[in-house]
């Protein structure tokens, strides 16, 4: 087996906190054929998600369901050099400790957070690497992550300390300003200022869709409500956004083809 390196910086886990697990599995299973299969944890089990039957194509999983008064939605884990490190920034740059950093004995060292606007991240450190970057991740699994905050500028800087990203700004201001974000070279997420009234601040994956259009309508069909519909991104790709039926949101996108440079 080929050893597995960290990628600090790279979202390489989601899990879905659902008021209606069952429920929520049986919709993504229809809409973008997930499979779940369960896997002991002690004396329990963690329900995970596959696009596929081999084991490499697992993607996330799901996690308890919420406290009273909270929502359902999809946390993502980013890795990370150091848990216990990025702990003390995130809190010196305004963020709130929400988990301690703890071992999940043999699999990593994690730990959750609200960053400075409030969106909520897990820091996670693998035992045994990270899965490897891929050109184009397959069909269903999750391949970019978007940060929905109310400051994008004073979001940069509080991930540039806490994960060790650097950015580029893709034009437009307050609103519509986009940063990418990258470590080590390789881009990993966005930050926009794109946050309609009454929504929290968030982290927003993606998932590649061959035909968004259809897995909206899909989406629909079964109870889904679609905040964003079927919307193409000049040179990006096309898209469009899941409010599952227990209110979780996700994007789906078919990227466009990366256009080949003249010669």
């Amino acid at each position: 087996m080929t050893e597995r390196k960290a990628h600090p910086g790279k979202f390489v886990w989601f899990e879905l906190v659902s008021r209606d697990a069952r429920q929520a599995q049986a919709f993504y299973a229809e809409v973008l054929g997930w499979k779940i299969r369960a896997f002991p944890m002690g004396n329990a089990s963690y329900d995970m998600i596959f696009t596929g039957d081999a084991l490499d194509t697992m993607i996330g999983g799901f996690g308890a369901p919420p406290p009273a008064g909270e929502a359902s939605r999809w946390v993502s884990y980013v890795s990370i050099d150091d848990v216990d490190v990025a702990v003390s920034a995130a809190v010196a740059n305004g963020g709130r400790v929400l988990d301690p950093p703890s071992d999940l004995p043999g699999i990593a060292r994690r730990a959750r957070i609200h960053d400075a606007q409030g969106a909520e991240l897990c820091l996670f450190k693998r035992t045994a690497g990270d899965p490897a970057d891929v050109a184009l991740a397959p069909e269903g699994a999750f391949f970019w992550n978007e940060l929905h905050s109310p400051d994008p500028q004073a979001a940069v800087a509080f991930y540039e300390q806490v994960v060790g990203y650097t950015h580029r700004a893709m034009g437009g201001a307050g609103a519509e300003a986009y940063f990418a974000l990258s470590r080590d070279g390789v881009a990993r997420g966005g930050v926009t200022g794109h946050l309609p009234p009454g929504v929290a601040p968030h982290w927003l994956p993606y998932v590649h869709t061959a035909d968004p259009d259809a897995a909206l309508a899909r989406a629909k069909q079964r109870g889904a409500t679609i905040p964003v519909s079927a919307t193409d991104i000049p040179g990006i790709g096309r898209f469009g956004v899941i409010a599952d039926p227990t209110g979780a949101v996700l994007a789906v996108m078919k990227p466009f083809p990366m256009e080949k440079p003249r010669s």
